[in-house]
């Protein structure tokens, strides 16, 4: 279920302050609502000094992609695209519990260039206020490059975020989470390209079916299906129709988490005592 808290004025005003201060900036740019409300910061505060930068690897699909293309053209922002080779890293491809860290490594090697070429000052991205308390080895990264942050400096949680969004008539205000498809498969199991593309497809068939916060997480043979608790009624309920879709997609075992969708739910295959 989307989390909404008012419109907080003092912490957009603090954001846009922060954005501000920085002259110029290329902002990495996934079409998530996080990254979507920095970017229309930067926008307005910058004008033609704020650039959005929008990465495309294997472990992103490309329906994705392209709603971030047609918001960014949306929102009157000027949009560079680059491909990211995270997937073809060894210390990625591992999938150890810090492969968020070798992601983020990969994409602002690949962004350092682009935001010099482009004369920008600094380069940003849209952590949260909840990424602080959370396992997000990719904000290390971020901290040890200078990578700025206005939103999480602003103190805005993504419940924040999202009630800014609102309020400032982004359309995917209340766009459902989404994280790599990498994030599907168990720390310790290989990331591969084949894997990424029967998950894309698993999930694809799930919100073709109507479901929007959908995971499906990838245990070999054996897909393990989130969404939001409310709708497992609906899931079970249509459990042939579900059945035949995600064995289309390669999977031979279907099941239903009945916990329900879970961010970082598969943290627990490593954490002590979860």
């Amino acid at each position: 279920m989307i989390q909404l808290d008012r419109y907080d004025a003092t912490r957009v005003k603090l954001a846009r302050e922060r954005v501000r201060g920085l002259g110029s900036v290329l902002v990495a740019y996934s079409g998530g609502v996080d990254s979507t409300l920095l970017l229309k910061l930067a926008i307005d505060e910058l004008g033609d000094r704020a650039v959005a930068a929008l990465a495309s690897s294997p472990a992103y699909p490309e329906s994705e992609q392209q709603e971030a293309r047609d918001l960014a053209r949306s929102l009157g922002a000027r949009l560079v695209e680059v491909t990211t080779s995270e997937v073809e890293l060894d210390a990625y491809a591992r999938n150890n519990p810090d492969r968020c860290f070798h992601c983020k490594e990969e994409l602002f090697d690949t962004l350092a260039p682009v935001q010099q070429d482009l004369g920008l000052a600094h380069l940003a991205y849209g952590a949260t206020a909840d990424d602080a308390g959370d396992h997000r080895p990719g904000h290390g990264s971020a901290v040890r490059r200078g990578v700025q942050f206005p939103l999480l400096e602003a103190g805005m949680a993504k419940s924040e975020i999202r009630a800014a969004a609102r309020a400032l008539g982004l359309p995917n205000w209340n766009k459902p989470s989404f994280a790599c498809l990498s994030s599907r498969i168990p720390h310790g199991t290989p990331v591969t390209v084949a894997a990424l593309r029967q998950i894309e497809a698993a999930e694809a068939a799930l919100k073709a079916l109507g479901f929007t916060q959908v995971r499906v997480r990838h245990h070999g043979d054996v897909a393990r299906i989130e969404v939001d608790e409310v709708d497992i009624p609906r899931l079970l309920a249509e459990r042939g129709r579900v059945t035949s879709a995600l064995r289309e997609a390669g999977y031979k075992f279907v099941s239903a988490d009945l916990e329900g969708y879970a961010t970082g739910s598969l943290n627990r295959t490593w954490r002590k005592g979860s």
